[in-house]
């Protein structure tokens, strides 16, 4: 019996949909969105969840702080832990305590992630910050969301919607994680 390698599947680009500068602007329109729907920023805490969450949370803070003159606590959410598919992605992972770096009991937390497709990852983002406290409001704050839901989730800031078909994959760039800039749509070659 042979066993085949599993090798990744080729992708090939579509389109291009976000360049460096819009994606700037869309991060502008949704911290000042975020101060609005807050109305301001009292009890305001960011949490991005690992990896492109991150910087997201982060450059939405600076934007903030910009807009409110007052900074806002910026957290990092490793949810790796908290993945219904841990048994699928190999061998068991080493359980160390996280501490994500901000306040999350009383406050009102705004998730951000990059990608929201099957709400799988935001589920599991709300499971690990739970167990960092109980805030008083979560919202989901996504750049792209590309529908496909499997679970009953839903952005309440929303970058841009993409529809796309199973086969495409959205591929988000930011400097600080890839060196450059830009969001694609990509598909695999069949």
């Amino acid at each position: 019996m042979s066993s085949t390698p599993t090798s990744t599947p080729k992708l090939r680009l579509k389109a291009q949909l976000m360049s460096a500068s819009e994606i700037e602007r869309t991060l502008v329109r949704l911290a000042h969105e975020i101060i609005e729907k807050n109305n301001g920023i009292k009890d305001l805490a960011l949490v991005g969840i690992r990896r492109r969450g991150v910087p997201i949370a982060q450059r939405l803070a600076k934007l903030i702080q910009r807009i409110e003159g007052m900074a806002v606590p910026v957290g990092l959410l490793d949810i790796s832990l908290y993945r219904d598919d841990l048994s699928t992605v190999g061998p068991k992972p080493v359980v160390q305590k996280a501490d994500i770096g901000c306040p999350v009991t009383g406050m009102n937390i705004v998730l951000c992630d990059d990608v929201l497709y099957t709400g799988r990852t935001t589920r599991a983002a709300l499971d690990a910050l739970m167990d960092h406290g109980r805030p008083s409001r979560v919202q989901l704050l996504v750049l792209i969301d590309r529908g496909h839901r499997e679970l009953p989730i839903e952005a309440g800031f929303v970058g841009r919607t993409v529809q796309t078909t199973r086969n495409e994959i959205i591929e988000v760039k930011l400097q600080e994680t890839d060196s450059m800039e830009k969001v694609l749509l990509v598909e695999k070659e069949t």
